[in-house]
């Protein structure tokens, strides 16, 4: 694995708690260094931090004070 790749995943710790608990990413990041965007994507997928879920957040928390402010009118 690169150091640089290495680095940036001893440096996130959401990086590096998705790769213990996935180690078969071990294996992708040492064959080929492109596969790191992969991971990362497959990483925020499972943690739920991407734009898309973000959003969605949002919009839920939106809804829910919506309901909060339509029962207490």
């Amino acid at each position: 694995m690169k150091t640089e790749i290495w680095m940036k995943l001893e440096n996130d710790p959401k990086m590096s708690n998705y790769l213990k608990i996935n180690s078969e990413w071990y294996k992708y990041l040492n064959r080929n260094p492109i596969n790191y965007q992969k991971f990362v994507n497959a990483m925020k997928e499972k943690y739920k931090i991407r734009t898309s879920d973000k959003i969605n957040s949002v919009i839920d928390n939106i809804d829910t004070v919506s309901s909060i402010l339509n029962i207490l009118k």
